[in-house]
């Protein structure tokens, strides 16, 4: 066979494993599981880390404040140097609204080593602590729950004994470029962290989507959150990874009624947004880019390769394997595809997408070693010494 053939079959094989061994990472059924009310509803703090959320906050906060929660439960509300007065629309917005109570606190400048909103989530934490909640919601600004949100992660904690309750909020696609990138976002996320493995009881794996966490007070302390994970760059894992670490049980899952409403209209939104984390999530280890770019290239970009160039040269076994690894890499996409509303289409663009995300991982490599460290917020930040913490 020919070196083309033999890639082709390398990469059906890495489907093939992909499709049965990964934890069927590819399904969308990992939901919030049946609940039963709790006979008394525990005390929750809502901490919301905002830094310049102006644009947001009109559309997302008023879903906070009208939770309908049969418990005692308030929102804290961390406005963390913000330029565009992000605490005063927050106050207006809750004398507006009315609903849960409201407190907006501010923190001073972050201390050395803390990283992206963990130094608001620090403060929001200590403000709602004074109230001995049992659990807390950690929920970012851009983030708009169904009136039973807050109920549902309560009685789904209560129900199986977690400690840890995550949702992976919908993400807003409007866009073009939304439509060819963000559901490919999740579809990697949950390929590199299966939920169906997060889920299961004794696990080693343990992430989080950070928009929507409800953690129990207890584990929170415990796991000493969040000065623990201060130098954290994807700090939803590395909050998991810490609850889990601990002995807590932990649940993620996707979200049906919990939507992320920020606009990532063009490309260069969504570049950063990828770029800014990807080489953390390799360890900032050169061998490990190295593999992952070849890794992406036999997974994702092989299949259509080998399929064009076996027609051109009429290389029948490298275009059947190309074809076939294409159609299952499709096939896993599809149920993605389905859960953000999109056309089944889509699904034959994932190695153009894959090719993109390849580039925005090697450019996160190259920011990283020009010295310009992580970006959140307009804030930045290098942090050489914690590769080892996300």
């Amino acid at each position: 066979m020919s070196a083309l053939a033999w890639t082709a079959v390398g990469s059906l094989a890495a489907w093939g494993w992909l499709l049965l061994g990964q934890g069927f990472f590819w399904r969308t059924d990992q939901r919030l599981p049946d609940r039963e009310d709790p006979s008394h509803w525990p005390d929750v703090a809502v901490v919301v880390p905002a830094r310049d959320e102006a644009d947001v906050l009109p559309v997302s906060l008023p879903t906070l404040l009208a939770q309908d929660y049969p418990g005692r439960a308030g929102i804290v509300l961390v406005d963390d140097n913000s330029g565009d007065g992000t605490g005063d629309l927050a106050r207006s917005l809750a004398a507006r609204h009315g609903g849960l109570p409201l407190r907006v606190v501010t923190p001073g400048e972050p201390g050395h080593g803390w990283t992206g909103k963990l130094w608001a989530l620090r403060h929001g934490i200590a403000a709602a602590g004074e109230r001995e909640p049992e659990f807390l919601l950690l929920t970012d600004a851009d983030i708009a729950h169904a009136p039973d949100s807050l109920r549902q992660l309560v009685a789904a904690a209560h129900t199986e004994g977690l400690d840890l309750v995550s949702q992976m909020a919908r993400l807003r696609v409007a866009s073009g470029w939304e439509r060819l990138v963000v559901p490919a976002f999740v579809y990697f996320f949950s390929q590199l962290y299966p939920f169906r493995r997060i889920n299961k009881e004794g696990a080693r794996t343990a992430a989080a989507a950070g928009g929507c966490v409800l953690l129990r007070t207890k584990a929170a302390t415990r796991a000493g959150i969040p000065d623990s994970i201060r130098q954290a760059v994807i700090d939803d894992v590395a909050l998991a990874r810490a609850v889990r670490r601990t002995g807590g049980r932990i649940w993620l899952g996707l979200a049906d009624r919990v939507d992320s409403v920020r606009p990532y209209p063009r490309l260069a939104d969504l570049w950063r947004m990828v770029s800014r984390s990807a080489y953390a999530q390799l360890r900032h280890s050169p061998p490990v880019l190295a593999g992952t770019v070849a890794g992406l290239a036999l997974v994702y970009l092989a299949p259509p390769a080998a399929l064009l160039g076996g027609l051109l040269g009429r290389d029948a076994v490298a275009a059947w394997a190309g074809a076939g690894a294409w159609a299952v890499m499709a096939g896993t996409y599809l149920p993605m595809l389905r859960y953000y509303r999109q056309p089944p289409l889509l699904a034959l663009t994932l190695p153009f997408t894959a090719a993109l995300y390849l580039l925005m991982t090697v450019d996160s490599a190259v920011q990283h070693y020009r010295g310009r460290g992580a970006a959140w917020k307009g804030r930045t930040y290098a942090r050489p010494e914690a590769a080892g913490d996300a």
